[in-house]
């Protein structure tokens, strides 16, 4: 078997489809590619015409967005199911998707987490604008996936799913930032929640740092 995930190391999706691969325990090659470079290869937009990342690629099998990269990775392989098998939760599980994609990432990642913590690490400036417009936006994200968290052990349920992998990854950079792990204990479902994720070995083993 050839299973090949091309992605950039700090790109918080490339590390979604990390963890789905480590829960399933599945071997698999890396490939960096950085997305923000000016000349992609041109084998790489072959593969991904829009030039983002992650791809997993599947004894020739390609597959971009991460959504269906990490329910291809579920379906495909043995292991632990990483989706519920009942309706509501599955429901449950694809709204909080969802949820991140469209509303958490950009001000907990790419404002709070890509200012505070990566620029700095890279040798480039912060912008404090953004890093406050990012603080602003993250309570309202926050309360929203408090009141959709399920109150047992993990998101939906007491069995991990793709919405702990999901949120899970974007919550580990926005902590990294002092006013993020300052503002996540104000949700107590969610900090509770954070504790129990945090700890399982593929949050470990995919960590870029």
């Amino acid at each position: 078997m050839s299973l090949v995930l091309h992605g950039y190391h700090h790109s918080v999706y490339l590390r979604i489809a990390r963890l789905t691969l480590a829960e399933k325990g599945v071997p698999y090659e890396r490939v960096e590619v950085n997305p923000f470079a000016s000349d992609l290869p041109a084998a790489y937009l072959e593969l991904h015409p829009f030039g983002r990342v992650p791809v997993l690629v599947h004894d020739g099998f390609a597959l971009y967005e991460t959504a269906a990269i990490t329910r291809y990775t579920d379906r495909t392989f043995p292991g632990p199911p990483l989706q519920p098998a009942r309706p509501k939760a599955l429901a449950r599980m694809d709204q909080i998707i969802g949820v991140v994609d469209a509303y958490a990432y950009w001000p907990l990642v790419r404002q709070v987490f890509a200012h505070r913590v990566i620029r700095p690490r890279l040798g480039q400036p912060a912008d404090e604008c953004e890093i406050a417009k990012g603080l602003g936006a993250a309570p309202k994200v926050l309360a929203a996936l408090e009141k959709l968290a399920s109150g047992e052990t993990l998101l939906v349920g007491p069995a991990i799913s793709l919405a702990d992998l999901h949120l899970g990854a974007m919550i580990a950079y926005f902590v990294q930032a002092p006013e993020g792990a300052a503002m996540l204990p104000a949700y107590p479902r969610l900090a509770t929640w954070w504790r129990t994720i945090a700890a399982r070995p593929s949050f470990a083993a995919t960590d870029p740092r």
